[in-house]
């Protein structure tokens, strides 16, 4: 076996994961995540407006979002813990009910895209309004996720 090749992938992956850690940290801070969910909707505006520029700005905020925030003092808020138990659930592939919530609100936002492509706000909005409630169930169960690895021992920081 070529420990070099060995070696760099390590390296590699350790970068990654130092990196998705410091990502999720930051997440973590309860205005990055509430800002976040409450960016949803802004989804499917350069979609039915058929606006290449605004669908540019929605796309970098969703992306610098996660890192624009300090990292949270503490991990009071459920928001906080509810993005530090992603990281924890995200770590291994799951066929759990997290999962299965996840498939769900994928599906509510393609649906609402879709809708926003056809300019029908009776698809668009409700499917929007589905997709976030969804993220919270999901947010709730990663909230519980993050209490059962801190009681087993487990943590992200």
């Amino acid at each position: 076996m070529d420990t070099r090749k060995y070696r760099q992938s390590e390296t590699l992956s350790t970068g990654s994961a130092q990196l998705k850690r410091w990502v999720f940290a930051r997440h973590s801070n309860p205005l990055s995540a509430w800002s976040r969910w409450a960016s949803t909707p802004l989804i499917v505006l350069p979609i039915w407006k058929r606006s290449t520029w605004a669908g540019a700005a929605v796309t970098a905020w969703m992306l610098l979002n996660p890192i624009v925030f300090r990292s949270p003092r503490n991990e009071n808020a459920w928001s906080t813990r509810a993005m530090l138990g992603e990281e924890l659930w995200s770590e291994r592939l799951r066929c759990d009910k997290a999962s299965a919530i996840n498939v769900l609100s994928t599906a509510a936002m393609v649906v609402s895209i879709v809708g926003a492509r056809r300019r029908s706000a009776y698809q668009a909005l409700p499917a929007t309004a589905i997709q976030m409630t969804l993220t919270l169930v999901f947010w709730k169960l990663m909230a519980d996720f993050y209490a059962k690895a801190q009681y087993a021992g487990q943590s992200t920081r």
